[in-house]
């Protein structure tokens, strides 16, 4: 989630970069004019820019509300529908639907993955001879049928298709590929990879002194993998066969990393599970590096990877080692949720769901509430205030769905999970 922030920050810096390579203005030119507010489209969640992530945050913003049984807005499952190019894809964001994607059209492997997961929870009608009798069971089926189209040879996946594969775009395609039924250990590409293949070629060993069991983004130009939280916490879900409502895993499990001959996935996820508990025993939270070219290196935290380790950590049954991390949560970022809208809401309702607590009472701040006053006023039980059906069909979907993966963390999808 957070190399989606990056992106929007890396192509903004070029855009300055481009603009103050002309010449510079005459001393007596007035300063312009701010850039006007974009207009948004009806239906959609948050009032920032769109461009970068239009897509992700709606998506986001339906599954967490799922996850408290509540069915989104008309108005906004038609805002994302109508974001779907004809192939099954997705971009970031088109701010004209009604232009035809063409080969301009900078597809997201992300934000389909995330759009497939979140109508496919939408309530949708029963299947007419075989065929989806709803606009929003077509969707989620092509937009899976594209993902499997555009798989990378080594099995994975990267940000858009054709690029190389990164442990974050490849970990989101499998979950949601498996939470609607398709195996992704049968996925082979034409190499004859799958997508696990792809996952476990970022994974740092236990013997590596710079981030033992670790998940790198990328390998850098050399083939040196360098440890990454946000990659981390995305794999290991992924390794283990789940998605981001994961979590409240039963019985608990001590961190521990190893090393097998050959490596397999789930223990590679359990790697980097034992990876995220000792980054957060050091301050309680993780930090994000700082922005190329800032003055003040001192690390910040990072409200998003923190709520995505602990994620991940409720996933692989180490809810004891994310307790912290989440009261630090419940403290500080309500916040930074305010500021960044839908997808942050979403994000800290993830976390916490993943380990058991109320995200109507999460630090004082009913997070449900805060996301649904983002966008437009959602369908479901708990528009009216009641809290006490906080289980919904979604979870069951998700369930039957997750499920399906073979060989990899069932004794964990048995054991338990949230969502």
């Amino acid at each position: 989630m957070t190399v989606r922030r990056a992106a929007a920050a890396l192509a903004a810096a070029a855009v300055l970069c481009t603009a103050g390579a002309g010449l510079a203005a005459p001393a007596a030119t007035a300063a312009p004019s701010p850039a006007p507010a974009p207009v948004l489209p009806k239906g959609l969640y948050g009032t920032g820019d769109p461009t970068y992530d239009g897509v992700w945050r709606q998506s986001l913003a339906f599954i967490a509300q799922h996850s408290v049984g509540i069915e989104p807005a008309p108005s906004a499952v038609d805002w994302l529908l109508a974001q779907q190019c004809d192939s099954g894809a997705f971009a970031s964001y088109r701010p004209d639907p009604s232009k035809t994607c063409d080969p301009k059209t900078l597809l997201d492997t992300n934000a389909t993955a995330v759009a497939l997961q979140a109508l496919a929870g939408t309530e949708r009608e029963p299947t007419v001879k075989g065929k989806p009798s709803d606009p929003a069971t077509a969707a989620y089926k092509s937009a899976a049928a594209w993902l499997e189209g555009v798989q990378n040879p080594d099995g994975g996946w990267g940000y858009n298709p054709g690029s190389p594969s990164d442990a974050n775009s490849t970990a989101i395609v499998i979950g949601a590929l498996a939470s609607v039924g398709i195996k992704p250990g049968d996925m082979k590409s034409q190499t004859g990879r799958t997508p696990y293949d792809a996952l476990l070629g970022f994974a740092i060993p236990c013997a590596d002194a710079s981030g033992p069991g670790a998940f790198a983004y990328q390998p850098d130009k050399t083939g040196k993998l360098y440890p990454n939280a946000d990659a981390t916490a995305a794999a290991a879900l992924a390794g283990l066969g789940k998605g981001i409502l994961a979590g409240n895993v039963q019985p608990q499990q001590n961190p521990s990393c190893e090393d097998k001959t050959p490596q397999t996935v789930d223990r590679a996820a359990l790697n980097g599970a034992s990876y995220l508990a000792a980054a957060l025993a050091k301050t309680g939270h993780l930090d994000a590096p700082p922005m190329p070219g800032a003055t003040d290196t001192a690390p910040k935290p990072d409200f998003g990877n923190t709520a995505d380790a602990v994620v991940a950590l409720g996933a692989s049954g180490h809810t004891e080692q994310a307790t912290g991390a989440l009261a630090w949560l419940e403290q500080n970022a309500p916040a930074w949720a305010k500021e960044n809208g839908p997808a942050a809401y979403a994000q800290l309702i993830f976390a916490a769901k993943a380990m058991g607590a109320d995200p109507h009472k999460f630090g004082g701040t009913d997070l449900v509430e805060a996301l649904n006053a983002t966008g437009p006023a959602p369908q479901g039980p708990e528009t009216t205030g009641n809290h006490a059906e906080d289980e919904s069909t979604f979870d069951v979907w998700w369930i039957i769905g997750i499920g399906t993966v073979v060989g990899v963390g069932i004794g964990f999808l048995l054991s338990g999970r949230k969502k």
